[in-house]
């Protein structure tokens, strides 16, 4: 609840140079917006008075204890069971997990050959926990940062054994000291930005240079001790990438790949449906709090798409950090494989999906334009709209095949045009965004007369407005303009989501001077006529605000095409059909 009154005094600091326009309708209708319906029903608060208390150790504390415990259970259940019948892979992997301890359990009991193996078995089991990952890639890069540290960690422990052992008396001041210089330093290169992947390196490293330095000088076996970890390391991690390998590998690369072309569907799904609901003038009945603080929402697909994009930069990192590790596998056949150019591109794409979410936050916004004003420009919003949405689909599923982009035809061509007849339909019609009686050109002669009596013009600038035609200076709106296209009346849709109680509902949504009561009392009085102006004027800016934000959008797509065009090149995909 505290965050809706943030944000209502928020936009009431607006206002207050007119005082008395905190208490009015504005406040009230933009309460109404934020405070869900339910938390405002005083009649559904339950007394706790009346509530009889539950004793402790009772029949009824018992059977609401037992009760609790297994609908929570049966919630767990449910979502284990929808976790892995939404991904498969899921399940595997953790087969994978166990065939792979088993194994090397096994191989345990049956007792290697040597008996110092034997009671260094645990490096073997711990080996295959933390690096047995997900992805193949982020087994190989820990497989491949747990070898090297171990390795070099240990040859660095028996050097420094030689020297301690020089020392006679000294040695356990030396070991000490040893520890010290090795963790301060190791430590100290771990924070590098550029060994910030090779993070688990050092870790495994400090750990393995400890345990060879205390051990060793315990039982005065520094070489046996560092021979015996390094082969159980060793095995660990062959049978655990062997397994994780040869059964059902699972690619980082692939996961990068469908990510970027999953992102650019939700877009243009996010796209379309901004520019249909603002056509439509649909409102939320009460904005869900999740959006406000950019929470995961799952029954609103324009919000949930664009959201998606925006949020896979550290995922599309991630994964571009695990898939430079793999092999070449599949369609990925170089051995340096541009995975960074998915990470561009993606980037492309996100700087796109800023000017969707700006387009919902249109919507979302308490300042809207009439319904009247917006059916003008339907057909040139919705053409942007549709065409848009028609690029982003068909990138997205060039970018899936792997193919390149037709050469011949110019995909931005169709959006393009659109985007000019959009610019031209505003253009003819500005006088719709703005108050046409406060033109400056049209009173420009006043405004002269009345700044000349307060104060000397620059002789420059008199100069300047002296060469204006009479024709600009008396340039008034004609009254026989064309007239405005009639509003059509689309019905009211609801959305409703998974859970009843927080349904998102659609209604007709209402220009913001409509909002506002005029009578006495309240934020605008009757005879203010320049307020009212005033908001009027507003409200239009606001269909001038989304026009601009989708054209700012077709501005961008360039940057994405090309930077799509330069993943084609270095990744060689294969021509268009």
């Amino acid at each position: 609840m505290a965050a809706p009154k943030l944000e209502s005094s928020r936009r009431g600091s607006m206002f207050d140079r007119r005082g008395s326009m905190f208490d009015g309708s504005f406040r009230q209708s933009l309460r109404d917006r934020l405070i869900p319906q339910q938390t405002r029903d005083y009649s559904c608060i339950v007394d706790l008075d009346d509530k009889t208390p539950v004793r402790c150790c009772s029949y009824r504390y018992f059977s609401e204890k037992i009760t609790g415990f297994v609908k929570k259970s049966q919630d767990v259940l449910a979502t284990a069971w929808e976790m892995g019948t939404s991904d498969p892979r899921k399940i595997i992997f953790s087969a994978k997990m166990g065939l792979a301890l088993t194994l090397v359990s096994i191989l345990i009991f049956f007792k290697l050959p040597g008996s110092e193996l034997s009671n260094h078995y645990l490096w073997a089991i711990l080996t295959i926990v933390v690096i047995f990952e997900f992805s193949i890639g982020a087994t190989f890069s820990k497989g491949c940062n747990r070898g090297i540290g171990t390795l070099s960690a240990g040859g660095l422990a028996l050097g420094m054994a030689k020297i301690s052992e020089m020392t006679g008396k000294w040695a356990e001041v030396f070991n000490a000291v040893s520890i010290f210089v090795v963790a301060f330093f190791g430590t100290y290169a771990k924070l590098y930005p550029t060994m910030k992947p090779y993070e688990y390196g050092f870790r495994v490293f400090l750990l393995t240079y400890c345990y060879v330095i205390v051990s060793g000088y315990r039982t005065g076996e520094f070489m046996e001790t560092a021979v015996s970890r390094f082969l159980m390391i060793v095995l660990g991690a062959c049978v655990g990438l062997t397994v994780n390998t040869c059964i059902y590998p699972i690619w980082a690369g692939d996961d990068l790949h469908n990510l970027v072309a999953k992102n650019f569907v939700n877009v243009a799904t996010s796209l379309e449906g901004c520019v249909k609901g603002y056509l439509d003038c649909v409102a939320y009945d009460t904005i869900p709090s999740r959006i406000l603080v950019y929470e995961a929402v799952t029954d609103d697909p324009v919000y949930s798409g664009y959201r998606s994009a925006v949020q896979s930069t550290s995922q599309e990192d991630t994964l571009m950090g695990f898939a430079t590790w793999e092999p070449p596998h599949g369609p990925y056949k170089s051995f340096r494989y541009p995975w960074r150019m998915y990470v561009k591109v993606g980037g492309a794409l996100r700087h796109c999906a800023f000017m969707v979410m700006a387009l919902h936050g249109c919507i979302l916004s308490e300042i809207q334009a009439g319904e009247d004003k917006r059916q003008v420009f339907r057909n040139e919003l919705q053409r942007v709209g549709e065409e848009g949405a028609k690029v982003l689909r068909y990138i997205g599923e060039k970018l899936k095949k792997m193919e390149r982009l037709n050469p011949i035809v110019d995909i931005l061509h169709e959006i393009h045009q659109a985007a000019e007849e959009l610019q031209s339909k505003i253009d003819k019609k500005s006088y719709l965004l703005v108050n046409a009686e406060n033109w400056e050109i049209g009173n420009r002669s006043r405004d002269l007369t009345d700044e000349h009596k307060i104060s000397n013009l620059d002789e420059d600038l008199s100069r300047i407005l002296a060469h204006k035609s009479q024709s600009e200076a008396t340039l008034r709106p004609p009254t026989n303009w064309d007239a405005i296209t009639s509003a059509k009346n689309p019905n009211n849709a609801t959305v409703h989501g998974h859970n009843q109680s927080r349904t998102t509902v659609i209604q007709k949504q209402p220009s913001w001077p409509s909002r506002i009561s005029l009578t006495p009392g309240s934020m605008i009085q009757p005879h203010d006529e320049e307020a009212t102006k005033m908001y009027e004027s507003a409200s239009a800016l606001s269909l001038a605000t989304f026009a601009s934000l989708l054209i700012e959008f077709v501005a961008r797509l360039e940057n994405l095409v090309n930077a799509y065009d330069e993943l084609c090149e270095k990744a060689n995909f294969k021509e268009a059909i």
